[in-house]
């Protein structure tokens, strides 16, 4: 009987030694892309259970907070998937019943067209509804069912919002950055919200002229114009368009419409080839093809680089270290990759790809489009 334990353990033991080697052996880039394929539908199925009964109900519960959502789709399904709309009612710091008949309005407002267009109720009663710091959660979630559901694009998921909505835009658009195709920001007030992570998502700003209230119109148009600065000092980044409705005050007679097919004109590239990244108010530990190491982060830490072919140059790093994760779209991964930092090499070599670092940031992005088989960490002292 020892005998038989003793062959039963060493058996466990090579069967797992053997998927470990599995998992780290280098692949070529065909096999990485079949691996990809297969953790994609997995992934998918994971999501479904994860979230069956909130799918099932309409009701998101994360922690103690729940956010009813409704959903409807327009049109037919593209050949790459359905656009996905987040459109985020009104309303603010008052009585329940008027956040819920904005909802109930937020529902009919837009048609986006071959789109998924999903308005959630906001957890809250509060002026910050939309972009308290337990949020990012929500918004992630909500976009992960409906890919796992639906078949929406994870590179054509869109956010715009009404008033109330429209801060929630404003916040979370640079906080989440990397997840938006684009963003649409109506009637809303921007508040002390930086925009520099919006070098890579196109953004509207639409506000009545007469909509003086809280000075919306004076801040938007003031906003409008540090885009066009963001612009004029980096010409391929910070696609913008800034309306401010003449004649019109907080409700623009559903003007700021043509914000949709303005929006669906782009794709999210999840791996642009210049990034800025500045902590929000909220942290994050990714960014793109980025991570940051989390006991470092802090609201207004930087990172600036840029990518073109396989080498990477940091211009800017307030971290110690930073990991840089790729695949076959970005570089190729069958020759060396340089990354310098100020004219210094900080490496230069060839990077496996591997089964277990698709699994670990699939694991850790729940993006498709985040799935990375290479990645290095670099030391920037």
């Amino acid at each position: 009987m020892a005998q038989l334990i003793t062959m039963h353990s060493i058996f466990t033991i090579l069967t797992l030694f053997l998927s470990l080697s599995l998992s780290a052996q280098s692949l070529t880039r065909a096999q990485a892309e079949q691996e990809a394929q297969q953790l994609a539908a997995q992934w998918k199925e994971g999501i479904r259970n994860k979230y069956q009964l909130a799918w099932q109900n309409h009701t998101l519960i994360l922690g103690s907070k729940i956010m009813p959502f409704w959903y409807t789709t327009y049109g037919t399904q593209p050949a790459d998937g359905y656009s996905l709309f987040i459109s985020l009612h009104g309303g603010g710091n008052a009585p329940a019943q008027l956040n819920d008949s904005q909802w109930e309005n937020q529902k009919r407002l837009y048609h986006p067209e071959n789109s998924v267009y999903l308005a959630p109720r906001a957890p809250y009663n509060d002026w910050d509804m939309w972009f308290k710091p337990d949020l990012d959660g929500f918004y992630a979630a909500l976009i992960q069912m409906c890919v796992a559901n639906l078949d929406v694009n994870p590179d054509k998921v869109y956010l715009i919002g009404f008033s109330a909505g429209g801060d929630g835009v404003w916040r979370m658009a640079p906080r989440m950055a990397d997840t938006w195709a684009g963003a649409s920001m109506m009637a809303g007030h921007p508040g002390d919200v930086s925009l520099l992570n919006l070098r890579n998502t196109p953004f509207m700003v639409w506000c009545g002229a007469l909509d003086d209230a809280y000075n919306r119109n004076r801040e938007c148009t003031s906003r409008g114009h540090e885009l066009d600065s963001l612009q004029k000092a980096d010409p391929q980044g910070y696609m913008h368009e800034t309306h401010i409705v003449e004649g019109k005050s907080h409700w623009m007679d559903l003007e700021d419409a043509a914000a949709l097919p303005w929006l669906q004109q782009y794709r999210r590239n999840p791996y642009p080839t210049h990034i800025v990244w500045q902590q929000e108010e909220v942290t994050h530990p990714h960014f793109y093809w980025l991570t940051a190491p989390e006991d470092q982060i802090q609201r207004g830490k930087t990172v600036r680089l840029t990518l073109k072919g396989n080498m990477v140059d940091i211009q800017q790093c307030d971290y110690t270290q930073l990991t840089l994760h790729f695949n076959d779209q970005m570089v190729n991964l069958d020759k060396p990759i340089t990354i310098r930092m100020k004219g210094k090499i900080l490496f230069k070599e060839k990077l496996p790809r591997t089964v277990e670092n698709m699994k670990t940031t699939l694991s850790q992005r729940n993006d498709l489009s985040y799935m990375f088989p290479a990645q290095v960490t670099i030391s920037t002292l």
